[in-house]
């Protein structure tokens, strides 16, 4: 019974380490300019991002999210508790927002003006890492 413990131990140690080993070791891709998958959640569910959305990312290791609302009626947003300010075009509310790793969620807060007073409003933005594909 014990030689069965023990390989059973093994076994289990063996796919955790393979699981591991598996994990993506950088939290970004290496420069460039790329599209990637997003989810967006929380809310209403009425407002969306446009996906696949852009990513850059810079030389220096930094990287930055292209996010495109279906509403003009966002005014900021909050990453970390820094206010990004929106540029609106088309009717889109659209911002510039750093990303610290494509493999965790993304929390933000953005502030909308579509009803009677502005709401802040708490979002997850989630990358598909499986999507990421070079930029045309």
């Amino acid at each position: 019974m014990n030689r069965r413990i023990v390989v059973l131990a093994l076994a289990v140690i063996l796919l955790l380490s393979a699981a591991a080993c598996a994990k993506k070791s950088d939290p970004l891709p290496k420069e460039g300019t790329y599209m990637i998958g997003v989810t967006l959640s929380g809310g209403t569910g009425k407002a969306k991002i446009e996906t696949p959305a852009q990513l850059v990312v810079f030389p220096d290791g930094y990287a930055s999210l292209l996010v495109i609302w279906s509403s003009d009626k966002y005014d900021y947003m909050l990453v970390d508790g820094k206010r990004y300010e929106p540029a609106v075009a088309d009717g889109h509310s659209t911002f510039v927002l750093p990303v610290g790793s494509i493999y965790e969620p993304m929390q933000v807060i953005a502030d909308t003006t579509a009803m009677s007073t502005p709401h802040e409003i708490e979002y997850t933005i989630t990358f598909d890492p499986a999507t990421l594909t070079p930029a045309a």
